[in-house]
């Protein structure tokens, strides 16, 4: 899946809903990593920035939590969307 790097949704936006859907269908299982910002900038062509934006995202919406020092992980029961 790609980006839309002329439409009006932000782009961090856009990365965010792709990995909350990769989460959802089971790609990124509960307690396991996420791909890193530099995955993320690799995968989708962005900026580090943009990709942290994304990672943000996905925290707000209760799907992943950060530790310090290892990465973003799934958690344990992702709210249903």
């Amino acid at each position: 899946m790609t980006v839309d790097l002329d439409g009006p949704e932000p782009l961090y936006e856009q990365i965010a809903t792709v990995l909350a859907a990769r989460i959802a269908n089971g790609v990124y299982p509960p307690r396991r990593r996420i791909p890193s910002e530099a995955d993320i900038v690799s995968e989708f062509g962005v900026s580090r920035p943009t990709a942290r934006a994304a990672i943000q995202r996905l925290v707000e919406r209760g799907l992943v939590v950060t530790v310090r020092g290892k990465g973003s992980f799934v958690v344990d029961s992702p709210p249903q969307t």
